[in-house]
């Protein structure tokens, strides 16, 4: 009999045990035999304790990217931001219509069309103002999933509902299929070995763009290529002051980013710090154009903070959010063509706190759209996500 059978039924020991006690120590053979029996089965329980160690870790709890990339509708309570831009979570989303007569969003699939109701309304209201600026219409990415928190992929920010990626490729003049909103490339602006800004790419409505995304006064932040900043910095002609809100960082040769500060209704919302003062056409964009920011990452595969984060690292509030009930339809609180949420986007532009759109308000039938599942695979390219540091 195999020794990890002889010690689960006991044979083993049931043989030679009695014998050897009732043979007040037996013989050197006998004591042996049982020895060695009782050391074979402190291996299988030493072992079997080992594996459980890692098939169930002490205290182990489901990522938190996992909940919240599964919720897929929003928190039915009223608009609130809790946490960080990287470390939380929101209620009372709304999301934005797949098409708008100035927008069409991209990415379907990955199911984040949703933010705070300021947020929606700020990128609906910039759609509009870019059109009367001679821009075609905006192209949108990534805003947040229906109830932010970390995502399974890309952001590490985007949590609370207060960011919104949108493409530097203007609107084509058609509407694009769900399949071709998938599959689309952006297209960079940037000369990845210069980092610097390829001209041809180049136009003065991408400057009129960000300059009418920064003019907002919620706006706190628009985060662009280090390249595209320097581009502004060299070009900008009078007025400079809205350069202060055009920060450089990592990637976002694709698509700028646009970030507000908390609202009101959220006290457990964070801030972030505030920009410095000037324009930022210093020493500090300067060092951006040195080697030291593209140095190879000394530690590439350590785990990014969405992938060991739990629902222990958030704010306890999220905790509510993500149990909280849904709104009746996700046509109950989209702002835009068929959607029924533009009473909580009013109350948003006016400073206000409502709730969102429930099952008082009328609901619209849900534009088809491709499968909403926050796996969907990601296309290998063209992708307007923010790299990381190399």
């Amino acid at each position: 009999m195999p020794w990890h059978r002889q010690c689960s039924d006991s044979s083993c020991v049931n043989q030679h045990a009695p014998v050897f006690l009732m043979a007040g120590g037996g013989n050197n053979q006998m004591r042996d035999q049982v020895l060695n029996c009782l050391h074979r089965c402190l291996l299988l329980v030493a072992g079997l304790a080992l594996a459980l160690s890692f098939a169930v870790p002490a205290g182990s709890e489901e990522l938190a990217k996992n909940l919240f990339g599964n919720r897929p509708l929003p928190a039915a309570t009223a608009p609130q931001s809790w946490g960080f831009y990287s470390k939380g979570c929101f209620s009372g989303g709304v999301a934005i219509a797949t098409d708008g007569p100035t927008w069409q969003a991209m990415r379907l699939s990955r199911n984040r069309r949703w933010g705070h109701p300021a947020m929606i309304d700020l990128v609906e209201r910039l759609s509009r103002d870019a059109v009367a600026d001679g821009w075609p219409g905006l192209l949108l990415g990534d805003i947040s999933q229906p109830r932010g928190g970390p995502m399974l992929t890309g952001h590490a920010s985007h949590q609370i509902g207060l960011d919104a990626d949108i493409w530097f490729t203007p609107m084509p003049d058609r509407r694009l299929s769900p399949q071709q909103r998938e599959k689309m490339s952006a297209t960079s602006l940037v000369d990845e070995k210069s980092h610097r800004v390829i001209d041809r790419r180049w136009t003065k409505a991408h400057e009129r763009l960000l300059k009418r995304a920064a003019s907002y006064p919620e706006v706190e932040r628009l985060l662009v290529n280090p390249g595209i900043k320097q581009k502004l910095c060299d070009t900008v002609k009078g007025d400079r002051s809205w350069l202060r809100k055009v920060r450089p960082f990592w990637g976002h040769d694709y698509h700028f980013h646009i970030r507000i500060g908390c609202q009101p209704g959220s006290p457990g919302c964070k801030a972030q710090a505030e920009t410095a003062a000037g324009d930022g056409c210093d020493k500090s964009l300067a060092w951006w154009f040195t080697e030291e920011p593209w140095r190879p990452n000394q530690n590439p595969d350590a785990p990014k903070a969405r992938d060991v984060m739990t629902m222990a690292n958030l704010p306890r509030e999220c905790r509510a959010v993500l149990n909280a009930p849904s709104p009746a339809s996700e046509a109950a609180v989209t702002v835009g063509p068929g959607g029924g949420a533009m009473r909580v986007a009013a109350a948003a532009r006016a400073g206000a706190v409502a709730s969102p759109a429930g099952a008082d308000v009328a609901t619209a039938p849900a534009e088809p759209a491709l499968p909403v599942s926050a796996y969907a695979e990601t296309p290998e390219v063209g992708i307007p996500l923010p790299r990381p540091r190399p």
